[in-house]
């Protein structure tokens, strides 16, 4: 169960992940993304914050494979940080005024946070 559950939220990171890179290189995503503040195109600063976010989409998936153990090992620890984040993102992304954007993420938001969860508990 917990490589099954370590699987699934590597694939949800992993395609956030891809959706981050996009909004870096300049796809016209904004109205999807922090409140729809920014609709098209992302200011420049914005982006740069996008591709970090990306790389730590990256690592939280490397904590939760980590702690099932179907990656190099990193401190146990790390799963939990990969809970708390998802656990944050859920309750932005039920809050966020954006429809489009809380339609989109809240659903890969609680699959994440599902995921992340069960593998912490069982991995």
């Amino acid at each position: 169960m917990a490589e099954a559950a370590a699987l699934a939220f590597a694939f949800l990171a992993g395609a956030t992940a891809l959706f981050q890179l996009a909004l870096a290189a300049g796809a016209p995503w904004g109205h999807l993304t922090l409140a729809g503040a920014f609709p098209g195109v992302l200011p420049r600063s914005v982006r740069l914050g996008a591709a970090v976010q990306a790389a730590l989409l990256a690592f939280l998936a490397a904590a939760v494979l980590s702690a099932a153990g179907l990656a190099v090992e990193l401190p146990r620890w790390t799963v939990w940080v990969a809970v708390a984040v998802s656990a944050l993102s859920t309750v932005g992304n039920a809050a966020t005024p954006s429809r489009a954007e809380r339609r989109l993420w809240l659903p890969v938001a609680v699959g994440m946070l599902a995921t992340s969860l069960a593998v912490a508990l069982i991995g």
